[in-house]
C-alpha cells in the first residue's frame, strides 16, 4: 500500500471515542425524555411535522438522515477494495457473518422473543412491526462506528478501511433483497416500492454525495479532507439526536403506557450482538487470522448501521411504529455493549494468539 493510502487509513480509523460518542447512551435517554415530554405538550406541532412528506418520505427526517449519514460515508475509501486479497480470510469471515448469518439470526431471535416469549407483554398490534425493526437492524451492519471500535481494539487500519468499503458496496445491492426476504418469511407485508426508495434515498444518493465531497477535499490533500471531516463530524450525532426527539414525540404515548417495551426489545438485540461477536471472533481464530484483523472483523458484525435502520424504519412504517422504536433501542444499547466487547477482545488477545 502506498504511503498516502496508509495515512488515509490511519486517519479513517479515527481517534478514541469523543464526548458525544462516549456518552451516546446518555444523550439518547435524554432525547427519549425530551421527545416524550414535547410530544405530550405540543401534539399538534409534531403531527404537522409528520405530515410534511413527499413520496412517503418525511422531509425533515430525510434531511436529518442525510446529515447523519454523509459525514460517515465520506470516510469510505473505495480505492482500498483491491487490497482485500491481502486479508482474504478476514474479509471472507466478515462477509459471511454480516450477510449469510447476521440478518437471519436477528430475524430468528425476533420471532422467538417478540412473537412468543414476550408476546403477552407487548401490544399485539405492533408485534410484526417490532420484528420488522429488528430485521432492519440485522440487515444493516456497521459502517462508521466500526472505525472507532477498530481503533479501540488496536485493529489494522488498512483492513478496517477495506472491509467497510466492500461491505458498503455489498449493502447497496443486498440490503433490500435480504430485508424483503426476511419480512416475507416472517409473514410481514413487503412494501417493495418504499423499500427500494429507501435504498436509493439512504444508501445510493448519500454514498454518491459523500464520495463526491471526499474527492473534492482530497484534491487539496489529505489534511484538507481530515479538517473537513472534523468540522462536520459533530453534525452527525446532533442530527441523530434531533431525529430521536422527533421519533419519541410520536412514540411517547405508547411508551408512557408500557415503559417495559424498551427493555424487552433490548433483549434480542443484546443477545444478537453477543452471538455475532462470538461467532466472528471464533471463526477468525479458527482460520488463524491475525488479532489486529480479527478485532475489526468481529466489531463490524456485532454493531449496526443504526442510522440507516432508523431511517428505513421511519419511511417504511412511520414515526409512531414499533419498527422505528425497535431500531432506536438499538441506538440506546450500542455504545455500552460495543465498549464491553472491545474490552473482551483486548483482554483475550493472549488466549487468541495461542492458536496462531
Amino acid at each position: 500500500m502506498s504511503a498516502q493510502c496508509e495515512v488515509a487509513a490511519r486517519q479513517a480509523a479515527g481517534a478514541p471515542l469523543g464526548v458525544f460518542e462516549r456518552y451516546l447512551s446518555l444523550w439518547v435517554v435524554l432525547c427519549i425524555v425530551a421527545g416524550i415530554v414535547l410530544g405530550q405538550r405540543f401534539p399538534a406541532l409534531f403531527q404537522a411535522l409528520g405530515r410534511l412528506e413527499i413520496a412517503q418520505v418525511n422531509i425533515p427526517v430525510g434531511l436529518l438522515i442525510w446529515v447523519m449519514i454523509v459525514p460517515m460515508l465520506m470516510k469510505i475509501d473505495f480505492s482500498t477494495i483491491h487490497e482485500v486479497k491481502e486479508q482474504k480470510a478476514g474479509i471472507g469471515i466478515t462477509l459471511f457473518v454480516n450477510w449469510a448469518v447476521k440478518p437471519f439470526t436477528m430475524a430468528a431471535l425476533g420471532w422467538l422473543f417478540i412473537r412468543h416469549v414476550f408476546a403477552p407483554y407487548l401490544p399485539a398490534d405492533q408485534l410484526d412491526s417490532y420484528i420488522a425493526g429488528l430485521i432492519l437492524l440485522g440487515a444493516a451492519p456497521c459502517t462508521a462506528m466500526v472505525f472507532v471500535w477498530s481503533n479501540l481494539c488496536r485493529g489494522n487500519a488498512n483492513f478496517t478501511l477495506s472491509q467497510v468499503a466492500l461491505n458498503d458496496l455489498v449493502m447497496v445491492f443486498a440490503f433490500a433483497p435480504i430485508v424483503a426476504l426476511l419480512l416475507g418469511v416472517s409473514a410481514i407485508p413487503v412494501p417493495w416500492d418504499t423499500l427500494l426508495l429507501s435504498v436509493v434515498m439512504y444508501i445510493v444518493i448519500p454514498l454518491a454525495i459523500a464520495q463526491g465531497l471526499r474527492k473534492h477535499f482530497l484534491r487539496r490533500g489529505e489534511a484538507a479532507l481530515k479538517a473537513a471531516q472534523a468540522r462536520i463530524a459533530p453534525f452527525t450525532i446532533m442530527a441523530l439526536l434531533i431525529t430521536l426527539v422527533l421519533l419519541f414525540a410520536f412514540q411517547g404515548e405508547a411508551i408512557v403506557e408500557q415503559p417495559s417495551i424498551i427493555a424487552l426489545l433490548a433483549v434480542p438485540i443484546f443477545l444478537q450482538a453477543l452471538l455475532i461477536a462470538a461467532l466472528g471472533y471464533w471463526l477468525n481464530r479458527k482460520f488463524r487470522v491475525k488479532h489486529e484483523v480479527a478485532g475489526p472483523s468481529t466489531m463490524i458484525g456485532a454493531s449496526n448501521f443504526f442510522e440507516l435502520a432508523v431511517a428505513v424504519a421511519i419511511v417504511l412504517y412511520g414515526f409512531d411504529s414499533g419498527a422505528a422504536l425497535a431500531t432506536v433501542v438499538g441506538v440506546l444499547i450500542e455504545v455500552p455493549v460495543m465498549l464491553w466487547l472491545v474490552r473482551m477482545v483486548n483482554a483475550s488477545k493472549a488466549w487468541y494468539e495461542k492458536a496462531l
